[in-house]
């Protein structure tokens, strides 16, 4: 039987696969059930900053409207603000609490921010919680046309310096592949004192019902073929950083954890799987993977890690091809 065990983020775990941020993760009682299937850490849904802002918000409008009771310089109106965050926080924090009380599996909490400015302020509850990591999921969609891409870059760079300012547990940036230099931004990142990235975010995609005229959501569950792009940039950025790297989005077999250890991923995270097969699909896929190692003669996934990444493959021009060339050229 092969030797499993593996350290992400200086977090001992017993083997590579994590469940990722998600419903999955939002109750100890199903942390508890993943950590029996076999899961070698959780990272708990996330609390997003965007929606505690638009829940302020609203609250805030509502109290705009009753003039007889509130005015622009009511105090209510700052009790409304921090009640909502407290309110939030608490509970998440109190999620921390039991799930690191009960489970024995590395808890990573996770913060879906847009800026720098709330969560540097709750980051250290999080470590006193008991949090063994934190995971910053940072989403900026630029819609606007007159903000600069450095601007953006410059954001997710002071929100992790800030943020390791606060807390000493380590930090994982999850991050999306939309970045015009995507090998640079990930060593910002890294240089700013990140632990780890988680590669890549997979945004909400809007879809339409043409025959209704209304938006919906398109498919919400990953497919085994995105991987690809995640297996591109995993091999090209895993020789060039000192930070554990994270493969996320189309994880669904031991074959898709096995490519994504061989391109350089220190650990892998799934949900779509989960929620396609069930949570026992995570020992499915590690039996693919004790069979494979078995079957190669490694005793330890260290013995292959990386072996394909482009520093080690003896094709590394293969990593930079974007164009089919060599297979519609010969279409007529």
């Amino acid at each position: 039987m092969a030797d499993l065990t593996t350290k992400y983020l200086g977090l001992s775990m017993s083997n590579p696969l994590i469940v990722g941020s998600s419903g999955l993760t939002d109750s100890v009682d199903n942390i508890l059930e993943l950590e029996k299937a076999g899961a070698g850490a959780v990272v708990l849904k996330s609390l997003f900053e965007e929606q505690i802002m638009l829940e302020v918000d609203a609250s805030l409008k509502e109290a705009y409207k009753n003039d007889m009771i509130y005015s622009a310089k009511s105090e209510t109106l700052d009790y409304i603000d921090v009640h909502i965050r407290e309110r939030t926080m608490g509970a998440y924090i109190e999620l921390i609490k039991e799930a690191k009380d009960k489970a024995m599996i590395p808890i990573i909490a996770s913060i879906n921010c847009v800026s720098s400015a709330e969560w540097t302020n709750f980051a250290n509850q999080f470590e006193e919680a008991g949090a063994d990591a934190l995971e910053l999921n940072i989403a900026i969609l630029p819609t606007d046309e007159n903000t600069d891409a450095k601007d953006i870059e410059d954001t997710y760079v002071d929100i992790v310096k800030k943020i390791k300012q606060k807390i000493n547990i380590p930090v994982a940036v999850k991050i999306s592949p939309y970045f015009t230099n995507l090998s640079r931004m990930v060593k910002k990142i890294g240089d700013a004192g990140a632990d780890g990235i988680v590669m890549f975010n997979r945004f909400y995609t809007p879809d339409y019902d043409i025959n209704n005229f209304s938006e919906k959501s398109s498919d919400t569950f990953s497919k085994s073929s995105e991987s690809g792009n995640v297996r591109r940039w995993m091999g090209i950025i895993s020789p060039k950083v000192d930070c554990d790297l994270s493969a996320t989005t189309g994880v669904h077999s031991s074959e898709d954890l096995i490519k994504n250890l061989l391109a350089g991923a220190v650990t892998a995270q799934l949900v779509s799987a989960i929620y396609k097969n069930g949570k026992e699909q995570i020992q499915k896929i590690l039996g693919g993977l004790n069979e494979w190692m078995d079957e190669k003669g490694y005793n330890t996934i260290e013995q292959f890690r990386g072996k394909l990444s482009q520093a080690e493959t003896s094709n590394p021009s293969a990593y930079q091809r974007i164009q089919f060339m060599k297979y519609f050229s010969e279409i007529r």
